[in-house]
């Protein structure tokens, strides 16, 4: 089963459209699987499916700052399944 996060900074005012955006995703899909809520210093809001940032591919930074580019549900879907290969 893959490792999901979201990442973000106390109070950010996107954490919870992302979420909601992700948990409409899993349920179209079917997919039932536990999404890590993790509060510290990072691009805020981050998708992290494994390890990686779904929007970028690689590894999420160790700095806050303000996201915008969230995540679409093709997105958070093809990073769940390339982490089944």
């Amino acid at each position: 089963m893959p490792t999901v996060q979201l990442l973000h900074v106390p109070d950010c005012p996107l954490a919870d459209r992302l979420r909601a955006v992700v948990r409409r995703c899993l349920d179209d899909a079917a997919i039932s699987i536990p999404i890590e809520d993790r509060e510290g210093p990072y691009p805020s809001p981050t998708l992290v499916v494994d390890g990686l940032d779904v929007t970028t591919g690689t590894e999420p930074a160790a700095y806050a700052s303000c996201r915008l580019d969230l995540p679409s549900c093709t997105q958070i879907l093809d990073a769940l399944n390339g982490s089944s290969r």
